[in-house]
């Protein structure tokens, strides 16, 4: 079996700024959700009217995941990380200050503005990390999701620290984007140029990013002899005319919703459907977190021995079982344990689906783009749906969607196997089109 190519220092230090603004990205959106008492007590507002307050991180996530993969395929991850990271900071600057003004709306914007920020910055971030698990040929994105759920651990601590002192909300929120700021310079700094910048050939059909396959500061230079241009609209859905990458979809989908789920209502259904108390409803769900990092950042020995297929089959039913405790056990002790489970489960199911929809072919980018846009849309929208049917049945009850999704995506984990070189494949760890050959040792 062939090695995998040596790390130098560039993909090195690619990676290393990769891992450091995922950490902060999720040190930011746990400092925002612990705080949000505070914010509520000091906007004075009603439970309803927060909700509406939150609507704007709704918005702001699914604005930017929605444009990330076209403006990646147009202009490369590197200023798309920029942006997302400017818009990150800004937001949290802006919820900040309305929370200390005291004003509602000016909140409203900040979580927009935050939220754009993250879902521009983490399909970006998936496109980017695909590329380096091609070049070194060998998983890096389950450690890269690692790092988010490790600084939502971070966050939380830190969130539930100053909360006890009584520290101000604004002042808390403004030194995290400082924080972000700075990683976020970095980040930017150490990226190279030009990972998932495609072009379309005459047909309208998108071609292989340059440097997708490698440490990408090859892709700046014209090495095709034409003016890159992103496959439009049709370009971007024609990727899903693989009925693979529709299965990988629909995988990443329950996955997604799985995890999306308990960070949405863990806490609640623990309390309303298991008569915890708040502060063991929050432990739960510090215990999903925390299993969700372990998994993560544990889980690449097993991908390197059994395959993306076993793992993901194995960590549904894993999930599954958690899952399945969680909503039909009485005794709250073993509900709260069984939460390890879940989190274990959930952790590798969507990085390594996210990787596996751009292993093997030549448009890598577009696939990882279509799939990570699914996955975070299912992530963002198919939870907070789930306390529409939680009115009629309970949400112990309507938790049973997220078993009958994980038991689904068990049954179809084999399009997680790598395809064959053959028509629009090629094997892992090759350089795409224009990359040279001494990027990728």
């Amino acid at each position: 079996m062939k090695n995998p190519p040596v790390m130098d220092a560039t993909t090195r230090r690619w990676r290393a700024a990769l891992f450091l603004f995922m950490l902060a990205t999720g040190v930011s959106m746990a400092s925002w959700v612990a705080r949000t008492p505070a914010v509520r007590d000091a906007l004075d507002v009603t439970t309803g009217s927060m909700g509406l307050v939150l609507f704007g991180l709704s918005v702001g996530s699914m604005a930017g995941v929605l444009v990330s993969g076209g403006l990646v395929r147009g202009h490369g991850g590197r200023p798309v990380i920029a942006v997302g990271a400017g818009l990150l900071v800004a937001g949290l600057l802006v919820i900040a200050g309305g929370a200390a003004l005291e004003v509602s709306a000016g909140v409203f914007c900040g979580l927009a503005l935050f939220g754009a920020g993250m879902g521009l910055a983490e399909v970006a971030f998936n496109i980017e990390g695909a590329a380096v698990e091609r070049a070194l040929g060998r998983p890096v994105l389950p450690v890269l999701h690692g790092c988010f759920s490790l600084g939502t651990v971070v966050g939380a601590l830190l969130g539930m620290g100053l909360t006890a002192v009584r520290f101000p909300v604004g002042w808390h929120l403004a030194a995290v984007a400082v924080a972000v700021a700075a990683a976020g310079a970095w980040t930017v700094r150490a990226v190279p140029a030009g990972t998932g910048r495609e072009e379309a050939d005459p047909e309208g059909a998108v071609g292989s990013a340059a440097g997708v396959a490698g440490v990408a500061g090859a892709a700046d230079s014209e090495a095709g002899g034409g003016a890159r241009r992103p496959g439009g609209i049709r370009g971007q859905l024609a990727v899903w005319r693989d009925r693979r990458l529709v299965l990988i979809g629909l995988i990443v989908l329950a996955m997604a919703f799985a995890e999306g789920s308990a960070n949405d209502w863990l806490p609640l259904l623990m309390v309303d459907g298991h008569g915890t108390s708040a502060t063991a409803g929050s432990l739960t769900f510090m215990l999903f977190a925390v299993a969700m990092t372990t998994g993560r950042f544990t889980g690449g020995p097993l991908l390197v021995r059994y395959g993306p297929a076993t793992v993901v089959r194995a960590s549904a039913l894993v999930a599954a079982v958690g899952v399945t405790l969680v909503i039909f056990s009485d005794n709250a002790v073993l509900a709260g344990a069984a939460v390890v489970l879940w989190g274990l489960g959930a952790s590798l199911g969507f990085p390594v689906t996210i990787s596996a929809a751009g292993e093997g072919v030549r448009n890598a980018s577009a696939r990882v783009a279509a799939v990570s846009t699914a996955g975070y849309a299912a992530f963002l929208v198919g939870p907070p749906s789930l306390g529409f049917l939680a009115d009629q049945v309970g949400l112990r009850n309507a938790m049973v969607v997220v078993l009958v999704l994980l038991g689904g995506a068990a049954l179809i984990t084999g399009a997680l196997r790598t395809p064959s070189p053959g028509a629009g494949a090629e094997p892992p760890g090759a350089p795409a089109p224009g990359a040279r050959q001494s990027d990728l040792v």
